[in-house]
């Protein structure tokens, strides 16, 4: 950790949070030359895992293998730490493919703490930002509660949940960040002063539990991948032993308690005026909003290897520590369960990410960057991915170059940061596979393919990883090269046992490979030259070849959409009735009352399935009255 002692330092970029977003716009902005300042209240808690100890998931997966494309830190971390890797929806295909891995928490922090000093340029300080200096719209530096005013070319403020956070458990409240450090409050004035919007949102923990507490061999146990898919195409082998976790449920008790309850929860009492997350619901949300389920599936998850505490995933509360001691206990495997600390619901203010720019740049103040839950976002890993896009404009504002940003069509990092940007949020925003429309070609297998080389020419990839790139890349051209000059005729396929059509058609080795039911394995006895290939390079062909086809129908139906945008609603068609849409979705265009496709794209929530279906119940709706 770097102490400043001289007076008025100069720094090129000045990163305020030292959380998930925080380290990656640091390391990000360092790794491109910019003299960087990490700020944060303590220096010991970078990489903390403030709720679930996981990496990763559906979506989430897809955006940790875009941030290690990019070369950031949270995919090596994730490999050093985790502790149960899973592979989710392995049964389908890969474009909804999951990775993510349980994590060990101590194991997690220490990774990132010793990649953080592995960093050239980069400079941890313990301290606190309390005030901006802003002159007629641009940044000019960051005044510091201790170190005092420091001068520089950008800053990424990357406040999580500590800007105004407030704590709640049933009545009680805490002024705190997160449980046991203390919220900010300055920068909240500095926002008001440059007019910007605030809104609050809130989220929330689960209570967590004591390990010698449960009655393990009562419990459903869930084992790990036995081969242990990582994140960062820079880890050769996972090392870290893989650990089994557990599964109960809730029951008729368990929601009576809840339920008789509801009125000293905080949320329910009225004491919490943010908004929290619709996909990551309370316990209490769950009871009222799904009121006819007989159970609820939690997940009892150790949250490390040598660790006393269990994270039960699926519980997060803001009751009173009676009641949640109650329902806890009313579970299959917890009738014994002592509670270590008790779970909470945490309030805190956010910017409306309509007022930044795609660079993540705020449109009042040139050189000022947000990244993370300050944009209204929620996870580890949306908050990571923002946060290494906000470092690399960060280095270039310093710099004098010009901010760069991520298209919706190459990565789920620019999903997402159009998302924000362009519909704003009302609720905290979490990534999901369904957001993407290109989710085909934006897959987690091809993410290096898709951004290392962006992240190469804007200079934010180690030479390391730089190597590593063009080897495989060679690689995957070379195996891509001769299965495309390796043919058959359809008679030939066949008689060697391969499952095409007697067309009389001439198809490669790369074409064949489109074909389901045919695999690499199965073309290593015809052409055994294709053996001499990496597992990871024939994989990726495997993958990239099955989909070939198929992406060639998504250029074709994104064309036609984005054609028919423009195309106007009918002021009479009854948004409520379209068979297949939610009632969910079609509570929000009955609200909204969209004029055009366009608009109702911009609606929050509508995924690209939700549009589709509603053109076409516009279209039909336009055929029907002109004839």
């Amino acid at each position: 950790m770097t102490h400043v002692k001289q007076d008025h330092p100069s720094f090129d970029v000045i990163v305020v949070g030292g959380g998930h977003a925080g380290v990656e716009a640091a390391a990000a902005a360092a790794r491109m030359g910019a003299v960087t300042a990490l700020v944060t209240l303590s220096a010991d808690n970078l990489g903390v895992m403030s709720c679930n100890p996981a990496i990763g998931g559906l979506g989430k997966g897809q955006l940790v293998r875009e941030i290690d494309a990019l070369d950031g830190i949270m995919g090596r971390a994730a490999d050093m730490a985790g502790i149960q890797f899973r592979l989710l929806n392995r049964s389908k295909g890969p474009a909804v493919r999951g990775p993510r891995t349980q994590a060990d928490r101590k194991l997690y922090a220490q990774a990132v703490k010793d990649l953080v000093a592995d960093q050239a340029n980069l400079h941890v300080l313990a301290d606190e930002v309390v005030d901006l200096d802003i002159r007629d719209g641009r940044l000019k530096g960051a005044h510091l509660k201790h170190a005092g005013r420091l001068n520089c070319g950008a800053v990424v403020l990357t406040t999580g949940t500590f800007l105004r956070g407030l704590i709640h458990i049933g009545a009680d409240q805490i002024v705190a960040g997160r449980m046991g450090e203390q919220a900010t409050t300055g920068l909240a004035a500095t926002f008001n002063r440059l007019g910007i919007r605030l809104g609050r949102l809130k989220t929330g923990t689960p209570p967590r539990l004591a390990r010698a507490s449960i009655d393990w061999n009562a419990l459903e146990k869930q084992a790990a991948d036995e081969t242990p898919t990582p994140f960062s195409t820079m880890t050769t082998s996972i090392t870290t032993p893989q650990i089994e976790c557990a599964i109960t449920r809730t029951n008729e008790s368990s929601h009576r308690i809840i339920r008789d309850n509801l009125h000293r929860s905080a949320m329910y009492g009225g004491a919490i005026e943010g908004v929290g997350p619709r996909y990551c619901p309370s316990i209490e949300d769950k009871i009222v909003r799904f009121g006819d389920r007989d159970g609820h599936q939690i997940f009892l998850e150790p949250e490390g290897l040598d660790s006393d505490l269990v994270y039960p995933n699926g519980v997060s509360t803001s009751l009173p520590i009676d009641v949640q001691i109650a329902f806890i206990r009313s579970m299959a495997g917890l009738h014994k369960a002592e509670i270590v600390q008790p779970g909470y619901a945490i309030e805190y203010d956010h910017v409306d990410p309509r007022d930044l720019y795609a660079s993540l740049e705020l449109r009042a103040c040139q050189g000022l960057f947000l990244a993370g839950q300050i944009n209204g976002t929620t996870g580890y890993e949306e908050a990571g991915a923002q946060g290494i896009l906000a470092g690399v404009n960060a280095a270039m504002r310093s710099g004098g170059r010009a901010p760069v940003s991520v298209s919706r069509s190459d990565a789920y990092i620019g999903v997402m940061i159009d998302d924000l940007t362009t519909r704003g949020v009302t609720e905290p925003y979490r990534m999901f596979t369904s957001r993407a429309e290109y989710r085909l070609s934006i897959r987690a297998d091809n993410a290096d393919e898709r951004l290392t080389p962006l992240g190469l020419a804007w200079g934010v990839v180690s030479k390391e990883r730089a190597s590593m790139f063009a080897e495989r890349s060679a690689a995957l051209a070379d195996l891509r090269g001769v299965l495309q000059a390796s043919v058959l005729s359809s008679s030939a396929a066949i008689k060697l046992g391969l499952p095409v059509n007697a067309d009389g058609k001439v198809r490669s080795g790369y074409e064949l490979l489109g074909h389901s039911g045919i695999g690499l394995t199965d073309l290593d006895r015809i052409w055994p030259g294709l053996q001499a290939f990496s597992p990871t390079v024939r994989e990726l062909i495997e993958i990239e070849a099955g989909y070939a086809v198929y992406l060639e129908r998504q250029v074709n139906d994104i064309e036609r959409l984005r054609k028919q945008e423009t195309l106007a609603i009918p002021s009479d068609l009854d948004l409520g009735a379209i068979v297949g849409l939610s009632n969910e979705t079609k509570a929000k265009l009955v609200k909204a009352q969209p004029e055009t496709i366009a608009q109702a794209a911009r609606i929050e929530g509508m995924t690209p399935a939700a549009l589709s279906l509603l053109l076409a119940h516009v279209q039909r709706k336009r055929d029907s009255v002109a004839a």
